[in-house]
């Protein structure tokens, strides 16, 4: 498939215009004219860019690319060698930060609440007009240690748990990532319970004193639902050669 093709595939899928983000989604390093193999991960590093060239990969796609509003515009260091490698090598980097969240069916957030066993999901907290992230309902409300037990399971991570909320748990919310500062809209939409990626010394005394039970399973694990999810997308809807790379990350 030509790069062009390619990345107007992912944009027609994904809908970056959308999306008010902290940076450029979409095509990031330009590098040959057709793509065969592809590369999902997390994050643009070094790891995973070497991967992708063990692998023989033509392009790499991420959450996290290397260029972000606000970024030093110098080119030296860890940055430059990402750069220099991908141009050196001919392979494209596309990068979809807030779309890969938003995206009901291979994104990081909606597919995950599925997966866990939640119905009814709806969009859930809203960045500068934009939702981002979903919430849903368990069809029978579950006690909150079978909810840690099922996150643990689904992301292969114990998650840190502030078990303040109700004795049974109907609803959750989810954003993944950095997102713990969403606490407050669980709470304004009187969900039972939150998850996202990371946590700040705040959630305790909120999540206690609201009544929320809130849990954090790590910033990385939250995000390897969507490069996974699409990585199977682009090899069902565009028949080239795709695959997830988890370079692990305890954050």
């Amino acid at each position: 498939m030509h790069r062009d093709a390619f990345l107007a595939r992912l944009d027609e899928l994904l809908t970056p215009h959308l999306f008010t983000d902290y940076c450029p989604n979409g095509l990031q390093v330009e590098g040959r004219e057709d793509v065969r193999r592809v590369v999902t991960g997390v994050t643009a590093s070094q790891a995973l860019i070497d991967a992708a060239v063990a692998r023989g990969a033509d392009a790499i796609v991420v959450h996290h690319g290397i260029l972000w509003n606000g970024a030093s515009l110098v080119v030296k260091g860890s940055h430059r060698k990402r750069l220099e490698t991908l141009l050196g090598r001919g392979i494209t980097l596309a990068g979809y930060h807030l779309p890969l969240d938003r995206h009901p069916d291979v994104g990081n957030n909606a597919p995950a609440l599925r997966d866990l066993g939640l119905v009814d999901l709806a969009p859930f907290a809203a960045h500068k007009g934009t939702p981002i992230g979903w919430k849903g309902r368990f069809e029978t409300p579950i006690a909150p240690a079978d909810l840690v037990a099922r996150i643990a399971a689904y992301y292969g991570r114990e998650p840190l748990a502030f078990l303040d909320g109700p004795e049974r748990i109907a609803t959750l919310g989810l954003v993944s990532g950095a997102a713990q500062g969403d606490l407050t809209k669980a709470v304004d939409e009187r969900l039972d319970a939150f998850l996202t990626g990371e946590v700040s010394e705040p959630q305790w005394h909120l999540a206690k004193e609201e009544r929320v039970h809130f849990l954090s399973v790590g910033h990385h694990a939250s995000e390897r639902v969507g490069p996974r999810r699409l990585a199977e997308w682009i090899t069902t809807h565009l028949g080239l050669e795709a695959e997830f790379v988890d370079v692990p990350n305890p954050v």
